[in-house]
């Protein structure tokens, strides 16, 4: 049975790392540990607990900034945010009902490395353009830092940029500061019915090209939904100018209040619309906005009891799979083909996810580089061995 590391200060972490870097042991490094299925399964030695590194460091509302230690939830953080009318702009989603665990377990360090946002990315950017900055242990067992608690032009490497993605596999963070934007005043949404997958991409890309900015987009069967949100005379505005840009489509409207479209975004966030069949196979697909009705063409002629959404204006597709083929992977992959994108599988059995590539093949050069990445942060392959393939 795997035993557990579980330091609870900055120098305990770096001494539990050291010593595993003495001993060689491999360490599947988690914070609450809600995301532990998601990637290659791995086989390590001990399990690096992040739990104890808990609490609110420092918040300055004033400045807009945060600063926590690795085991915070982000429900914890999005509580102390609500308290001054702020929020985290690139809305983390909750993968814990979606992954079988509870809400609310995620942690904001755990959206971080994931580099994982939610349906204002198309608007306010992924987690790694809200990190400002960090402290953390390499694998070398060396403390190190990188930025700060404000914005400001990056001279050498941005370590943000590179460790916001890298799922735990290059360094262990104790402590994070992230950038908060004040949250909207009302928020309401257009929805329009009866719209097929390409005629929703259409209209989404036609309300993002308007200048009545547009904070969320996404297309489920039967309603495309179109987010607005400000202060209330600027949202009737755009919401009126929303409508007259769209009345020529052959569609029937509907608008949502702003408890009603904040209920409706969450459900969208946490990819809610997916989690009724509990033994579906689980993909994320990335790609060009207009090529995701082509994309989901091509998966549904070979599957056609596939069910998905689209969020980030088409960008981002949500697709579930029955389960029981391993070969589905190749037809998700083969689907993207040359339009460019990449398929993160995101929910599926052990024996699945050991048998395909989760995230996305690299080509050769891009592998290559990534492998001297990991090298000089990790060289004997401490932290999540194995998970990225």
């Amino acid at each position: 049975m795997t035993s557990t590391i579980k330091p609870r200060s900055r120098e305990e972490l770096r001494q539990a790392v050291e010593w595993a870097l003495n001993e060689g042991t491999t360490l599947d490094v988690r914070g609450q540990g809600s995301k532990v299925v998601l990637g290659k399964p791995m086989v390590c030695d001990q399990v690096l607990d992040l739990s104890g590194l808990s609490g609110v460091v420092d918040y300055a509302p004033e400045e807009l900034v945060v600063t926590l230690r690795a085991g915070t939830p982000i429900s914890e953080v999005e509580a102390l945010l609500a308290q001054r009318n702020q929020m985290l702009a690139f809305e983390p989603p909750d993968f814990g009902p979606l992954l079988g665990r509870e809400a609310g377990q995620g942690t904001l360090v755990g959206a971080v490395m994931g580099n994982l946002a939610g349906p204002r990315r198309l608007s306010a950017g992924a987690a790694r353009d809200h990190l400002l900055g960090f402290s953390g242990v390499n694998g070398r067992g060396e403390s190190f830092k990188s930025g700060g608690k404000v914005m400001k032009n990056v001279t050498g490497y941005d370590l943000s940029k590179l460790l916001a993605g890298s799922w735990g596999t290059l360094a262990v963070l104790d402590q994070v500061s992230v950038k908060v934007l004040p949250a909207p005043d009302q928020t309401r949404t257009l929805l329009l019915l009866g719209l097929d997958d390409a005629a929703g991409v259409r209209a989404m890309c036609a309300a993002l090209g308007s200048p009545h900015d547009i904070s969320g987009a996404a297309h489920l069967p039967g309603k495309t939904a179109l987010r607005i949100e400000g202060v209330a005379p600027s949202v009737e505005a755009r919401l009126k100018a929303l409508r007259e840009l769209l009345i020529d489509w052959d569609t029937s409207m509907e608008e949502l209040s702003t408890l009603e479209s904040r209920a409706f975004w969450r459900e969208v966030r946490d990819v809610a619309p997916l989690r009724s069949a509990s033994d579906a196979v689980v993909w994320k697909i990335s790609c060009p906005p207009t090529e995701g009705p082509v994309i989901m063409a091509r998966i549904k002629a070979l599957r056609p009891s596939a069910e998905a959404f689209y969020d980030w204006s088409g960008g981002l597709i949500w697709l579930a799979l029955p389960p029981g083929a391993d070969a589905d992977h190749a037809i998700v992959r083969g689907a993207i083909g040359e339009r460019g994108g990449h398929a993160t599988l995101i929910r599926a059995p052990e024996a699945v996810r050991a048998a395909v590539p989760v995230f996305q093949p690299q080509p050769a050069a891009l592998a290559a580089l990534v492998s001297r990445v990991k090298e000089s942060f990790d060289p004997k392959s401490l932290f999540n061995p194995g998970r990225m393939g």
